[in-house]
């Protein structure tokens, strides 16, 4: 089967978040694709030690289950004074944005050093294996304190290198230029757009 026949049947983005989905559903807005969620309450144990093998866990389990094109991303926040931290743990740092960053905050206290970065990893499959895999970066460092009332997750306390604003004061358009999703969404549209216009067989 070619990506056309499975782009007919629409690509599921594999995530519970609502507005990760939404970002996505932007970025994506200008393919002549319909946009799916996937199951709701579907969980896919995140196993992997990096971005990228968790993107590929859940691409791969989501378009295996769906038997539809998936587009899956790992994403999260790593922190120097906290060697790394959170990492691929994000999500899973505390029940809550709020408690979150709050954590985060905490642990961050008496850091001088509030250098950090987002990564993004991005992974398209389809029920045969991976299609695409690519990765975004985005530098800046954490804030004293939330400022801004746009975004979800940290981007309250994640200042952008070289703009002086948070994710939450960004709107949509600027943080998808600066954002670590916007640029590896930026690698993966070249990459889908070769498939599209060379009607890979999958």
């Amino acid at each position: 089967m070619n990506i056309s026949e499975y782009l007919d049947k629409g690509l599921v983005i594999a995530s519970n978040n609502s507005g990760k989905v939404l970002e996505f559903r932007k970025y994506l807005a200008e393919f002549p694709v319909q946009i799916l969620l996937q199951e709701a309450g579907l969980e896919i144990e995140e196993t992997g030690k990096s971005f990228a093998e968790n993107s590929r866990i859940k691409s791969l389990a989501v378009s295996k289950l769906t038997n539809c094109l998936t587009l899956a991303d790992d994403s999260g926040l790593c922190v120097s004074a906290l060697g790394g931290a959170p990492g691929v743990l994000s999500a899973r740092y505390a029940p809550t944005d709020f408690e979150r960053i709050r954590r985060l905050l905490t642990e961050m206290k008496d850091s001088k050093d509030r250098s950090a970065f987002f990564s993004a990893a991005l992974c398209l499959s389809s029920p045969e294996g991976v299609l695409i895999e690519v990765e975004g970066r985005c530098n800046g460092a954490i804030t004293n304190s939330p400022r801004g009332q746009g975004g979800f997750g940290y981007d309250p306390v994640f200042e952008v290198e070289g703009t002086g604003l948070t994710f939450a004061e960004m709107t949509i358009e600027t943080k998808r230029k600066y954002g670590h999703r916007g640029k590896a969404f930026q690698l993966f549209k070249s990459k889908f757009e070769d498939h599209l216009s060379n009607g890979r067989s999958l």
